[in-house]
């Protein structure tokens, strides 16, 4: 099977360099090929290869498409570096305070994904030109590009909720500038980013050969992340409150979670959770990686299409990874998530009133493949034992001495599954959507729909996979002194707890994957969560002395001024008095 390897060098016969308004820095799409071109299907193709290129090219180590930098705001992670001034506007965000509009970050991840979509528009209305009977491929190729571009859509509308939908490909440049940031209610943009994958789910083949192109399995799980975010409704203009949860949305996350679509693509659980995040190849593109960016080495050019984003994450581990620069640090609170009682659960509600303690605490053996911590192997290698000093803590301590095992690689691979640039970088892909994502999305929509017996079988189904997943780690009873204890619920629950149940799994299963905060604010749990977390915190790390959480405000990041400048009048500062 073949990667599509989306670190793909733009053509210069496949666009132009007309930009327009401040968020369009890419070309308009017309005009791009001759008629003549576009009958060639060589053209077409590379017109659409630079559209997958486009979502590793216009990300970078301070604007990560997966976001981590922005997950910093959850109570999962702590930003990390040095002190609060190293990247002090992801501080800001962390402890929301004075988050401006003018921020560069703000900005830059506003104008980087609508790059992307641009650049995915463009190749859309040049595949549109197709006949059919040339290009046989045509409506395939445009299920991919109307993915990506959802894809793009979907992530500025997590982080900014009121954005522009560019779903046409024949603006002239006077309209690019007349398009409104609210044109759509809350509730419309998410059915825009619908109607997109709608179409791509009808032509998308069960399996790709080239395994970096999205198959149906994975239209599938989009459209359900897509339906659960639409699902909690947001839209009272004046405020960011879920005012309900639509039953019709929660459907059609069953519908697209039916487990018989990802059996024909042949996607289940992995025997182990840490199979997901191994940089060899074969372990990756796995039965769990139903979407994923392609990322390699040995390409045949000085660096390979190698993974630069999360670059900012290895510690900085004297004579082996110098230069680390140790950012997205797990937190306490997430560690003493992952404890267990005596029956094997999580708690549920107070699991933060005692810090974990490995000689004392059982936990979930997911702990120890999420974070690396003080007297445990570094990334599994036990020549590597963490420690609390500033080898795996630039700061000294102030954001802990734990580091996140998920996007890092065992400094033993130094050289060839790690390489050291101008930061460090991995061939290893990035899961955008995972099996175990979609059984816990099929579980929330179970549980909020009342059918509480199945939303806690699948969860047990999660729980059943971590309690064995071992492999790595098996020797960390007797070698380190931890008591693994992962077992499944038993019982019957009520609605409410049941939602809770699947809200902690959620994290256990995705921490340090990026979704916790996104996943709070869809909910409408970020004010309650965060606060908490806030005051707990100011008793441990002063980083968070004036940190405070406002509602209807902090779920979603601010129209970058640049943007609303330049908008004539066309765009609505989100609210919140930014």
């Amino acid at each position: 099977m073949k990667k599509l390897l989306i670190y793909i060098a733009v053509l210069a016969t496949a666009l132009t360099s007309a930009s327009c308004n401040k968020f369009l820095t890419e070309q308009l799409p017309q005009g791009t090929l001759s008629d003549e071109q576009v009958k060639d299907p060589a053209y077409v193709d590379n017109m659409i290869i630079s559209a997958y290129a486009i979502f590793t090219t216009a990300e970078d180590i301070n604007s990560s498409f997966s976001m981590w930098n922005y997950d910093v705001r959850s109570d999962d992670a702590y930003k990390g570096g040095s002190s609060t001034n190293d990247g002090d506007v992801f501080h800001q965000l962390e402890v929301e305070k004075g988050v401006l509009t003018t921020n560069w970050n703000i900005n830059d991840m506003w104008v980087r994904l609508y790059r992307a979509i641009a650049r995915v528009n463009t190749a859309i209305a040049v595949v549109e030109k197709c006949d059919e009977s040339v290009y046989a491929l045509k409506n395939e190729r445009l299920s991919e590009l109307f993915f990506l571009r959802a894809y793009g859509h979907f992530l500025l509308k997590r982080m900014y909720k009121n954005i522009p939908f560019l779903i046409r490909t024949d603006y002239t440049y006077e309209e690019y500038g007349e398009i409104s940031n609210t044109e759509f209610s809350n509730d419309e943009g998410w059915q825009k980013i619908i109607d997109d994958l709608k179409f791509a789910f009808k032509y998308l083949p069960d399996t790709q050969e080239d395994l970096g192109r999205p198959s149906k399995s994975a239209c599938a799980a989009f459209l359900a992340k897509a339906y659960l975010y639409k699902a909690y409704r947001q839209d009272n203009p004046q405020s960011h409150e879920i005012t309900s949860i639509d039953e019709k949305d929660l459907e059609a996350v069953l519908s697209y979670t039916d487990p018989e679509i990802y059996s024909k693509g042949g996607f289940d659980l992995e025997e182990d959770i840490h199979n997901n995040f191994r940089p060899e190849e074969m372990y990756e593109n796995g039965k769990e990686s139903i979407w994923a960016m392609q990322y390699s080495r040995n390409d045949g050019s000085t660096y390979g299409n190698l993974n630069w984003s999360t670059g900012l994450i290895p510690p900085n581990i004297d004579g082996v990874t110098d230069g680390g620069c140790d950012f997205y640090k797990p937190s306490q609170n997430l560690v003493n998530a992952y404890r267990t009682g005596v029956d094997g659960l999580p708690f549920l509600d107070s699991f933060n009133s005692k810090d974990y303690d490995k000689a004392s605490d059982t936990a979930d053996p997911r702990l120890f493949l999420t974070v690396g911590m003080p007297d445990l192997p570094y990334m599994f290698n036990h020549n590597f034992i963490m420690d609390r000093s500033n080898n795996w803590s630039r700061s000294g301590g102030l954001y802990g001495y734990n580091v996140s095992l998920k996007q890092n690689v065992d400094p033993a691979l130094s050289g060839s599954y790690l390489i050291k640039g101008s930061y460090w970088a991995t061939s290893m892909n990035r899961i955008v959507f995972r099996y175990a994502d979609v059984l816990l999305m099929r579980a929330e929509a179970l549980a909020q729909l009342g059918r509480t017996p199945e939303a806690i079988e699948l969860v047990n189904k999660i729980r059943t996979r971590a309690a064995g997943s071992t492999q790595m780690i098996s020797t960390y009873p007797s070698k380190y002194g931890v008591k693994f204890l992962c077992r499944n619920y038993n019982g019957s629950y009520d609605k409410e707890t049941a939602v809770k149940i699947v809200k902690m799994e959620r994290r256990l299963e995705l921490a340090m994957e990026s979704e916790r905060f996104f996943d709070l604010v869809r909910w409408g749990d970020a004010k309650a969560v965060l606060t908490k977390y806030f005051d707990e915190e100011k008793g441990k790390c002063n980083i968070y002395t004036e940190a405070e959480f406002t509602a209807n405000k902090n779920e979603y990041l601010p129209i970058p001024h640049e943007q609303v400048s330049a908008a004539n009048g066309h765009y609505t500062q989100n609210i919140g008095n930014w």
